[in-house]
Formats: C-alpha cells, structure tokens, sequence
C-alpha cells in the first residue's frame, strides 16, 4: 500500500514538473508565432507600434451575479515567459504586473476591438491607459489577448451576490511605439 502510494506522488510530481497539472508552462516559441500569425483583423495591433513581449496566461476569469445574470468581475492569473518561468501577475483593471522588476500597465478595451472564440472569453485589444516603471512594461502603448481557451461566464440564473470563477488561458501580447 506504501509503495502504490510513493508511485502515485511521484507520477503526479514528475507529470506537474513536466508541464502537466496545475504548470503555468508557456506554450512553445513556434505555438506563440503561429498564434500571432492568426491575429483577427479586429484585434490587430495599429501601424506604428511593435510586439515587444508575449506572456502565457492561466487563471480564472471571476464572475459576479447581478440582477439576476453574471457579470465579469476580475481577472486573476500568472503570466509565464516562453520557457515557462512566472514572471508576472494580471488582475482587475485591467492591470498587468511584473513581478520581476515592479513596472505594470493599465489598459481598457478599444471599442469595437475584439473577436469573438467559440466557448471562450473574446480576443481583445486595449490600449494602455497609464505605465508604471523602468522594466518590461515601461512605454507599454497596447496589450493584445489572444488564443483564448474558456474563461466563460456560467449560463443560466443565480442567486445575488454569488461570485463562481471560471479557468481561462490566453496569449497576452505587449507593444510599444515603434521608433
């Protein structure tokens, strides 16, 4: 019985470090160009600013009930560099933060700007509202959300106030001006 129970910890150990449950592996390098080669017309970043960084978010998107339907509430989730490394946090505002270096961006939606994924929260682009910092997001002019995979509000009815969080992950794509 001892044994059977070392073998399922070590299986679950090495299948987590290998990228499995509950990882915020990043995608590979070749899985975040192709992505960025199918960016929807309605989410493209405008001439003159150029892709600077790519982050792999996973979190949850949480909802809030409403009058009686959900509505988004907040963002939570970790971004990953492209070998996997966590090197950022993304929550309400929407703001994103480096937690290598400190700096962040604030950013809102461009109206009009998003396309709509079949059973997952929109692509969007937004455009940066204010920046904070030296680092990775000094002079952030856009953030793109692509490649999204659920993050979907509940359907149906709920009881007010009740707040559910649904499991989201999305390509976050940073720009600045191009020089």
């Amino acid at each position: 019985m001892k044994r059977a129970g070392l073998v399922l910890v070590s299986s679950t150990l090495l299948g987590i470090l290998a990228g499995g449950v509950g990882s915020t592996a990043a995608p590979t390098p070749a899985a975040t160009s192709e992505a960025a080669a199918r960016v929807a017309p309605a989410v493209q970043v405008p001439p003159g600013n150029k892709v600077v960084e790519r982050f792999y978010a996973k979190g949850v998107q949480t909802y809030t009930c409403t009058a009686g339907a959900w509505k988004g509430l907040e963002p939570a989730a970790t971004l990953a560099d492209r070998l996997g490394r966590a090197v950022g946090l993304h929550s309400r505002g929407p703001v994103w933060v480096s937690t290598v270096d400190g700096s962040a961006v604030e950013a809102a939606p461009v109206d009009g700007a998003r396309s709509e994924v079949a059973g997952a929260v929109p692509e969007l682009l937004l455009k940066a509202k204010s920046t904070r910092g030296s680092g990775v997001f000094a002079g952030v002019s856009y953030v793109q959300r692509l490649n999204t995979k659920g993050g979907l509000a509940p359907t149906g009815g709920c009881t007010e106030g009740a707040q559910t969080s649904v499991r989201y992950e999305a390509l976050y794509t940073f720009s600045v001006p191009a020089l």
